[in-house]
């Protein structure tokens, strides 16, 4: 970088003023954001901001309006069977913030809803980012939030290739337009989102243009250097299916990520064990006479792989309807199996 296309130093009042300028007339209209500004419905941000943790919004919007649908307001979550809750997150993943949306709702409906950050902090599931987020889109609190879009533009604003959480949260605790802190914590997710993308920075249009230390340099997709991420394990299993599409023996999930959900009766493959032998194990579990195999599905679940054989089977297990059940994706995969048959192989 030469000393002629070095960035000044940062002039936060104009910053601020620049990048609410153009949020106002370019943020993304979203649902969850009808209202005034610090007055907003904070069951519908809460719901909003747990979703899209791991969900992009333009796949989250469907489940949004699917899920408040279903759960308009706190008290029909609350009241509503986990089963129901688990159904209408069907499809998003990370199950566990359905389950921890459903639990905080209980907590809601018995003590009143939370209006500062501590209040929602103490909320199950609930953690820092969306403790800020709530706060300050919903109540005008004075959090500034930390995500991985905020991080994104603020390592290019200061050219920081390897930006620690304490050293975002700081910068962006000192950025945060006191006047507007939800809206500038928008503008900042925003243009993390539309402009100061990863690989494709439009820093020809960007507000902040004028200051950022990543453009400066001519490399912008240098900052933040990439996170190493962790090794995706291979993890074989065997499931069965007794029934149809339609209507299938389908057994209760235990766990972290599928824990509520229901699913083809399933077991993991030990080491050095044979899809054979898993598939004999489960068949002895369930007194059930194996048939064919039907076919193998894979999906990544966080850090897993999972390939999954799946075999037509015969037991007297009753049977549930398919369309009324939790299932995830993976399920829904091996059941998708058949979707070219008429009906069970056995029935």
């Amino acid at each position: 970088m030469n000393a002629a296309s070095a960035p000044q130093a940062i002039p936060i009042p104009a910053l601020r003023e620049a990048l609410l300028t153009w949020f106002d007339h370019s943020g993304r209209a979203l649902p969850w954001r009808a209202g005034a500004e610090g007055a907003r419905d904070p069951y519908r941000v809460w719901v909003a901001e747990i979703l899209l943790q791991q969900t992009q919004v333009a796949r989250g919007l469907v489940y949004y309006e699917r899920f408040l649908t279903a759960f308009p307001s706190v008290q029909a979550l609350a009241e509503a069977p986990i089963d129901a809750v688990l159904k209408a997150w069907e499809g998003c993943g990370y199950y566990a913030r359905a389950r921890n949306l459903h639990r905080a709702a209980g907590v809601i409906v018995a003590g009143g809803m939370p209006s500062t950050y501590a209040g929602w902090l103490a909320l199950p599931g609930v953690g820092p980012y969306t403790a800020a987020a709530v706060s300050s889109l919903a109540f005008g609190e004075q959090r500034a939030v930390n995500d991985g879009n905020v991080r994104r533009v603020l390592a290019r604003l200061y050219g920081e290739r390897l930006p620690t959480e304490p050293w975002v949260q700081a910068r962006a605790d000192a950025l945060l337009d006191s006047g507007r802190p939800g809206a500038f914590n928008e503008a900042v997710m925003d243009l993390g989102a539309t402009i100061c993308t990863p690989k494709a920075p439009r820093c020809a249009v960007c507000p902040l243009a004028a200051w950022c230390e990543a453009r400066a340099s001519g490399q912008p997709t240098a900052f933040p250097a990439p996170k190493v991420r962790a090794a995706v394990r291979e993890v074989g299993a065997v499931a069965v299916l007794i029934g149809n599409e339609h209507s299938a023996v389908l057994e209760r999930r235990e766990g972290a990520l599928l824990g509520g959900l229901m699913g083809l009766p399933s077991e993991l493959r030990e080491p050095d064990e044979t899809a054979a032998q898993a598939l004999a194990r489960l068949c002895a579990r369930l007194d059930a006479v194996p048939g064919t195999l039907l076919g193998t599905v894979s999906h990544t679940m966080t850090h897993r792989q999972i390939t999954l054989d799946v075999y037509a089977a015969q037991s007297a297990h009753p049977k549930t309807p398919v369309q009324d059940a939790a299932l995830s994706r993976l399920d829904h995969k091996a059941l998708e199996l058949l979707a070219a048959r008429r009906g069970s192989l056995f029935d």
